[in-house]
């Protein structure tokens, strides 16, 4: 914070860094004239062997998002949802390919889900009236597919995508958010599930596995015919907004607890 200037968000840095050949890089959200001199620092490069900088990009703030690694035409690209918006640039450089504007008009807002690439598609989702868009990348433009804040509106958890569908939350965790289906190329909600509750959504083969914020697990089928869940379960108290690891058919959960319990494996093997 000290050495990029970086002022102080809502809920400290919660983004996770990319790891892509070498470097580490993360959205820091430096601001202009930092102290060793780089003019802009919203995302930066590091060694991963040394820390030492490699290159800063773009004077973004930071988001809540974490960036993902893709690859467009051939070309690897690390795609970001900053505080400013999307924006996709070149892993070796730092060279800004892409980019767009997406961000809520109020101050007091948050970007938080990570943009789900699928093919050469990017979803990108964001609560405060800001809405979900699905944009088509050609090189260094982005065609959009659909925009609405009707659709698939993400709070803080990531959809996930399966089979030319999105399962995920639409709407604000304050006010008791849906969980819906929507397809992915044209935006057509396929179901919601209304009030619903705010949590997480992991994809575990052609389940879901939705973790909701009291402590409710929920297993359901990935399908867009209807909401069909197979199973639930209250597997900790409440407030659970971290969202949980699956690995090898073992479920690790942390909650808000920091006495006992905070962190708990549960084994979904069959």
């Amino acid at each position: 914070m000290r050495r990029f200037s970086v002022r102080k968000g809502f809920f400290g840095a919660a983004g996770s860094p990319l790891v892509e050949d070498g470097r580490v890089i993360a959205n820091i959200g430096g601001k202009a004239g930092t102290s060793d001199g780089n003019k802009d620092a919203g995302i930066v490069a590091f060694n991963a062997d040394t820390g030492a900088v490699l290159w800063t990009a773009t004077n973004h703030e930071a988001g809540y998002s974490s960036p993902v690694g893709a690859t467009f035409g051939g070309r690897r690209l690390a795609v970001f949802f900053t505080r400013e918006g999307l924006v996709g640039l070149a892993p070796a450089d730092g060279g800004v390919v892409f980019q767009k504007h997406w961000r809520s008009r109020s101050g007091a807002s948050v970007n938080s889900a990570t943009p789900l690439v699928v093919g050469d598609l990017i979803f990108v989702s964001a609560a405060y009236e800001t809405g979900a868009a699905a944009l088509r990348v050609r090189g260094s433009e982005l065609v959009q597919l659909w925009a609405s804040d009707e659709v698939l509106s993400n709070h803080y958890a990531t959809s996930v995508y399966s089979n030319g569908y999105l399962y995920g939350f639409h709407g604000r965790q304050e006010f008791n958010p849906s969980f819906r289906a929507v397809e992915l190329t044209t935006g057509a909600v396929k179901w919601s599930a209304d009030k619903f509750h705010a949590g997480t959504v992991t994809l575990a083969g052609d389940k879901l596995l939705i973790l909701r914020e009291t402590g409710e697990l929920v297993l359901a089928a990935a399908t867009p015919a209807a909401f069909r869940p197979i199973a639930q379960a209250q597997i900790l108290p409440p407030t659970i907004r971290a969202t949980p690891a699956l690995a090898d058919g073992f479920l690790y959960v942390r909650n808000s607890d920091t006495r006992d319990n905070a962190l708990v494996c549960f084994d979904l093997r069959p």
